[in-house]
Order: structure tokens, then C-alpha cells, then sequence
């Protein structure tokens, strides 16, 4: 049988387009030994027809990499629950499903690897449980993963949500300045929403898996590289770079959907290509 590694998407094109192009990295490299194998959710208010599409068109042009979709599954998505909570409990039902979808995908192929969105960390423990190693794909770059290894730390450090510490600054390993408590990502200001609690049990688990892979590069972020990336308390799991990976023109394309919908990029290019030479700088 052919040796596969398994990517574990999120819901969204976004997620979806950021594993196809680390499958077509590691494929680049390593075609001679692996084929690839991602892992989608469906049913999502996340599903579009242009993700239908997009995943189509990934697997005619890419014939190493497929698709294995997980059953459908409904969640409670009342108004008065964010969409974060409601996105991170899809996720956790549709992963339940795991287990049997990797023993289908373990009947003609070889798993040797999974490799999993911060969002799918329920994969985690069923990895561990059949003998497999586990890594992250972080797609935010090393100052965003310093910020998420740290936040168990920031977590014990006080009661109160973030967003309420409006002239807290939080001084975390990596940072060249202070961050403002409630310039966190949204999903961690809020105690009281149950989004929070899921991203707190993300990144707890982040130093337990055998890698992270950050799209950054050493020369970008050298301090978040060399001061940021560790977990207080305990040992951080190798960190791989291997950024800058960006999706090519025909696949932003695909994530956009149409014409229409890429009104908004085709001003900003158009705003860019005004700008005097040397002007602007991207971040």
C-alpha cells in the first residue's frame, strides 16, 4: 500500500486552500514517498459552491492529493451564540467521525502522518491512540504562535476576560513590545463564551504534539522565533518553517469565487499600483 500523511482541515476555503498548498509542498519534495490525503468537514454554513469547486479542481490537476469528506452534521447556531463557539463545536462533532474515516483511509493506504488545523485538535488524542504522529500546521506566523503557546499562562494569571483588562498590557516571550490584553485574537476576550474555553484547550495542547509547522520563515521573525516560541513550564515541540506558502493566482482566484466578489482585492491592487516606488511596505 502507498504511504499517505493526513491533513485535517477546518471548515472555510481559507483553511481548506492553506492544507492544499502545505499537500503540495510536501508533495514537491517528497512525491517519490507520499501521496496526500485531506480530511474535510461538510454540511457547515462554511460550504460554498466555489469550495465544491475549488476541491474539485484541486483533485483533477493534483493527482496525489484527495479528499475524504466527513457526514454531515448539524449544531445549535442561535443568534446569541458567537460564531466561533458554533464553528469550534462543528468541528468537534464532525472530528467524532475520525476514527472510522481514518480506518477507511488506513484500507488502501499507509497513514504515516496527520497533520491538523489549531481548530481540529480533537484529531489529537485519536492520532495518539493508533501509534500515529501529530503535528500542527499554523498558518498565522511565529508572533501569532508565541501570543497561542502563550495563553495558558496568560490564562492563570488572572479571573477576568481580556476584553474587560482595557489598560492591561501583556508582555509575552518573542514580542518586541507589549500587547494590549484586548488586541487578542477575538475568541480568547471573552470568558463567558464557550469559544474561549475551546481555544484555551487548542493551544494547551499545542506542546503536546510531535511538531509545529508555522508559515514564517527564520529571517522574518527572529525574535518570536528564538525567544517566542516556548511554552512556560514545559517543553515546546520542534518548530518547522516553512513559509512564506502562498496560494497561486488560479487558487485565490478559487477562494474568491467570482468576479464580483474579487471587486474588493482588484481595488486594493489598483490603490497599490498608484503608490510611488518603494512606498509601501507589506506586513
Amino acid at each position: 500500500m502507498q504511504d499517505t500523511i493526513v491533513l485535517v482541515a477546518a471548515p472555510g476555503m481559507g483553511h481548506i486552500i492553506s492544507m492544499v498548498e502545505l499537500g503540495k509542498l510536501i508533495i514537491r519534495h517528497y512525491a517519490h514517498k507520499f501521496s496526500i490525503t485531506i480530511i474535510v468537514t461538510t454540511g457547515s454554513d462554511w460550504d460554498s459552491p466555489s469550495v465544491t469547486s475549488y476541491i474539485h479542481h484541486v483533485s483533477q490537476s493534483n493527482p496525489s492529493i484527495s479528499f475524504h469528506p466527513l457526514p454531515s452534521v448539524s449544531v445549535d447556531s442561535t443568534p446569541s451564540r458567537s460564531r466561533a463557539a458554533i464553528a469550534f463545536e462543528f468541528i468537534r462533532l464532525s472530528l467524532a467521525h475520525a476514527p472510522h474515516v481514518l480506518q477507511q483511509i488506513s484500507n488502501s493506504s499507509t497513514i504515516r502522518a496527520i497533520i491538523v488545523d489549531l481548530f481540529c485538535t480533537s484529531v489529537l488524542p485519536i492520532a495518539k491512540d493508533l501509534n500515529l504522529p501529530v503535528y500542527y500546521f499554523f498558518t498565522s506566523g511565529a508572533y501569532s504562535l508565541a501570543a497561542m503557546l502563550y495563553l495558558p499562562k496568560i490564562h492563570n494569571q488572572t479571573t477576568k476576560s481580556l476584553k474587560d483588562l482595557t489598560t492591561t498590557e501583556l508582555h509575552i516571550p518573542g514580542m518586541s513590545s507589549p500587547l494590549k490584553a484586548t488586541h487578542m485574537p477575538e475568541p480568547t476576550l471573552d470568558r463567558d463564551d464557550p469559544a474561549y474555553w475551546d481555544v484555551l484547550h487548542f493551544c494547551s495542547n499545542l506542546p503536546k504534539s510531535n511538531g509545529i509547522i508555522a508559515n514564517t520563515f527564520e529571517d522574518l521573525e527572529p525574535k518570536a522565533i528564538t525567544d517566542g516560541l516556548c511554552v512556560p513550564d514545559s517543553l515546546t515541540p520542534p518548530i518547522y518553517c516553512i513559509g512564506p506558502l502562498i496560494a497561486d493566482a488560479e487558487e485565490r482566484a478559487n477562494e474568491e469565487g467570482n468576479k464580483g466578489d474579487r471587486a474588493p482585492e482588484d481595488e486594493c491592487l489598483s490603490w497599490l499600483d498608484s503608490q510611488p516606488s518603494r512606498s509601501v511596505v507589506f506586513l
